[in-house]
């Protein structure tokens, strides 16, 4: 048992600066993503939802979701071919961050749209029958009710994010996958753990806080329609 602990230690001491900064790097990278994600993402889920030719929606959802089924590392790859082949560097952040964001944007564009989609008709109705506008009645109605939505794609791209982010090493953007590759490389264990657990570690948190944070939206959005929590 000692013997572990003082191994442990001299690990810790030996690498704790780079899990430090590169986990730094890991939440910098995911949340870069997710933010160049959801501003793509949320404003086109509404405009969506709120297009009258219902056939747009269906297309556009099918366009992104086809990125879905793609397995992370051939994604990662295929951006990585898309900019080569496009004259642009192949290394570094830029193919990294756009591998995220395509993966992050269904489930912020899908919630999003659903969450608008399924405000009741008659609210919306009587909004408009106390003189608000079009405008009014998405961001004073429409949006707070879909918000409970929009916190759960959120959620959902937030820990993709962090997960398939440990692949991007590959192509050079400094994430936790620095460590895991470097790791399996050299047949080192502890590099490896040094790398996964943190980055299992973020997912979990930043599942549970953004869980927090949606359960609350829906409790509070529950209590606004006068419906049970």
């Amino acid at each position: 048992m000692n013997t572990m602990w003082a191994n442990t230690a001299q690990f810790l001491e030996d690498y704790g600066q780079d899990i430090l900064r590169l986990t730094g790097d890991h939440l910098l990278l995911t949340f870069m993503a997710v933010l160049i994600a959801a501003a793509v993402a949320i404003p086109a889920g509404v405009l969506l939802a709120l297009c009258s030719w219902r056939r747009l929606a269906s297309v556009v959802l099918g366009v992104v979701n086809i990125f879905q089924p793609i397995p992370s590392l051939a994604l990662v790859a295929l951006v990585g071919v898309l900019f080569i082949a496009l004259d642009l560097p192949s290394i570094g952040l830029a193919p990294g961050l756009v591998a995220l964001v395509v993966y992050a944007l269904l489930p912020i564009i899908r919630n999003t749209y659903t969450g608008i989609r399924q405000v009741d008709r008659t609210v919306i109705e009587v909004a408009t029958g106390m003189g608000m506008t079009s405008r009014q009645v998405l961001f004073q109605v429409q949006l707070p009710l879909a918000l409970p939505f929009v916190m759960a794609g959120l959620r959902i791209a937030t820990v993709w994010t962090i997960g398939i982010a440990t692949l991007v090493s590959l192509v050079g953007a400094h994430s936790l996958g620095d460590l895991i590759f470097r790791g399996l490389s050299r047949h080192r264990i502890g590099l490896i753990l040094g790398g996964a657990i943190p980055a299992i570690l973020l997912a979990l948190l930043f599942d549970w806080l953004l869980g927090f944070v949606e359960r609350r939206l829906t409790s509070t959005g529950s209590k606004a329609d006068g419906l049970p929590t």
